[in-house]
């Protein structure tokens, strides 16, 4: 059984279409951007229905795990800021990552979520939720490139920034990210 770190768990089991979507809608009015929810649904077509609400609604849909008859389904909630201007001098893109990757010198960072590690990331990449960015940061090695991944560009960027500030100097920020990733993928999902 696969364990994904979440905020909050919302039990929409036995009901139907739209119930699902209704309840997870209120639901996320609690949460705080980045957090993770967990919708617990019997409804076969819930699926396509939480995917494509999260698309319209500007959240990002995770993935879905089958438990029996249970689908689990995890969508983060989204900033609102998904245009924000991005500060860190050094940004590059999807393309020149994907050629980098296999560099003994290269480090792919990923800031995203846990929850969102698990369904998607590049292999070999090291997961720090930008979180825990702040404390962990000495786990990385100062002498690498260190290519920093999230969804969209926006947390990748706040943690290039702060990874400059703590005396990081070869730290680059990927734009877009894992929204718009085509390389290789891993999941630590079954």
């Amino acid at each position: 059984m696969n364990t994904i770190e979440t905020n909050f768990v919302l039990d929409a089991k036995g009901l139907a279409c739209p119930m699902p979507i209704v309840k997870t809608k209120k639901a996320m009015n609690n949460l705080e951007a980045g957090q993770v929810i967990e919708i617990q649904a019997t409804d076969k077509g819930s699926k396509a229905d939480l995917q494509a609400w999260a698309k319209s609604s500007g959240h990002d849909y995770l993935g879905t795990i089958e438990e029996g008859d249970v689908l689990k389904h995890f969508v983060r909630k989204s900033s609102g800021e998904e245009a924000v201007e991005r500060k860190h001098e050094s940004v590059t893109d999807n393309d020149t990552l994907a050629g980098k990757l296999g560099d003994e010198n290269v480090v792919v960072l990923d800031v995203r979520e846990k929850a969102e590690y698990a369904f998607k990331h590049i292999p070999g990449s090291i997961s720090m939720p930008f979180g825990e960015l702040e404390t962990r940061a000495d786990e990385l090695n100062k002498d690498k490139d260190i290519y920093v991944v999230c969804r969209t560009g926006n947390r990748s960027d706040m943690a290039a920034q702060l990874l400059a500030e703590k005396g990081f100097t070869n730290v680059i920020n990927v734009v877009p990210g894992m929204s718009d990733w085509t390389g290789d993928v891993e999941s630590n999902v079954k």
